[in-house]
C-alpha cells in the first residue's frame, strides 16, 4: 500500500570508521543513522562527531538494546538517557527492533526471536505503548533476521508485525535484508511476506550485506548488498512508493567511496521504480 509519509531520500550508517572523511567533505548524503546506544553518554569523541554531522544533516535514531519482547520490566534508565539524546539531537525518528535481548538483568547483546503467537503480540503491544507514552513519540520497530523458530507459534512474522503495529499504533523499519535473509533461512516466499506487512506503518528501509553458507545465512552486515536484495528492495517500492532507505555497514569497513556506489545504485533503483522523488 502506497503511503504519504515524511521522506529523507537515501542515507547511511554514520560510523566512527567515516567520520574524518564526512566532517572534511560534506558527501552527498541525505541523512545518517546513529546506534543510539553509542551516543548515549555525557561527553566525548561520538557525541562531538554526532554534533558535527548534525549541524548539515538530519539524523536518526536506531537502538539494539530496548529489548521490547523481554518479560524483564521495561528499563527505566535506559529509557531516560535514550530520552535525552532525543531531546539532544532531535531526531527525524526513531526505532529499535522486534526482539528480546535478554532475561534477568542479563544482556546477550543479541537480537533474540519472538514467538509469534497472540499471547506475544499483546505482550509486545503494551509495552510499546508504555515506551511510546514515556517517550512523547510513536516509535518504528525492525523486523529482525531469525535463524530459528518456535514450534508453538500461531502465525507468519509479517501477520505478526501487522497486529503488534496496529494495536500499538506505531511504525515499522523495513530491513529489506533481513526479510531476505530470514526467507533463506525459513523457507517463506519474500513477496507473500511484503504483501502482508501494513504498507501504510513503513518509514523507512535498511539494506545490508550478508554471509552466505549455502544452508543457511547471516545478517552480518560485512558485505555489499547482494543481487536478490537488490531486487527485493524494488519490490517493496513497487507496493510502497517511496522509503526513505540507508545502507548499513559494521564490519569489514570499505573505502568511502565504495559506500557512495552503494547509495547511488539505492537512488537509481528507486527513481527507476517511484521516479524523481524529491527529500521533503
Amino acid at each position: 500500500m502506497r503511503a504519504h509519509r515524511p521522506f529523507l531520500g537515501y542515507g547511511l550508517g554514520l560510523r566512527p570508521e567515516y567520520y574524518d572523511i564526512i566532517v572534511e567533505t560534506n558527501p552527498a548524503v541525505d541523512w545518517f543513522e546513529i546506534i543510539s546506544e553509542n551516543y548515549m553518554v555525557d561527553g566525548g569523541k561520538p557525541l562531538h562527531f554526532l554534533d558535527r554531522v548534525r549541524e548539515h544533516y538530519p539524523i536518526v535514531m536506531h537502538g539494539v538494546s530496548l529489548s521490547i519482547g523481554s518479560t524483564d520490566p521495561l528499563d527505566f534508565a535506559y529509557l531516560k538517557r535514550l530520552k535525552a539524546l532525543i531531546e539532544r539531537i532531535e531526531p527525524a525518528w526513531i526505532s529499535d527492533h522486534f526482539c528480546w535481548t535478554g532475561h534477568g538483568g542479563h544482556n546477550s547483546h543479541d537480537l533474540l526471536p519472538l514467538p509469534l503467537t497472540e499471547e506475544a503480540v499483546r505482550h509486545v503491544a503494551a509495552r510499546v505503548q508504555q515506551v511510546q507514552e514515556f517517550l512523547g513519540r510513536q516509535i518504528l520497530l525492525e523486523n529482525a533476521s531469525t535463524y530459528v523458530s518456535f514450534t508453538h507459534s500461531e502465525m507468519n512474522e509479517w501477520e505478526f508485525v501487522r497486529e503488534v503495529c496496529e494495536r500499538a499504533d506505531c511504525l515499522l523499519l523495513l530491513d529489506v535484508n533481513n526479510v531476505y535473509v530470514s526467507a533463506r533461512n525459513h523457507g517463506f516466499d519474500t513477496l507473500q511476506y511484503l504483501d502482508g506487512l501494513p504498507g501504510e506503518r513503513i518509514r523507512q528501509c535498511h539494506l545490508a550485506g550478508h554471509s552466505d553458507y549455502g544452508d543457511y545465512v547471516i545478517d552480518t552486515h560485512d558485505h555489499p548488498v547482494a543481487s536478490p536484495v537488490w531486487a527485493l528492495y524494488a519490490e517493496a517500492l513497487k507496493r510502497f512508493g517511496p522509503v526513505s532507505s540507508m545502507i548499513e555497514r559494521d564490519d569489514r569497513f570499505p573505502p568511502f567511496a565504495e559506500l557512495m556506489a552503494e547509495l547511488t545504485q539505492m537512488r537509481g533503483i528507486a527513481r527507476e521504480v517511484c521516479g524523481e522523488y524529491e527529500a521533503k
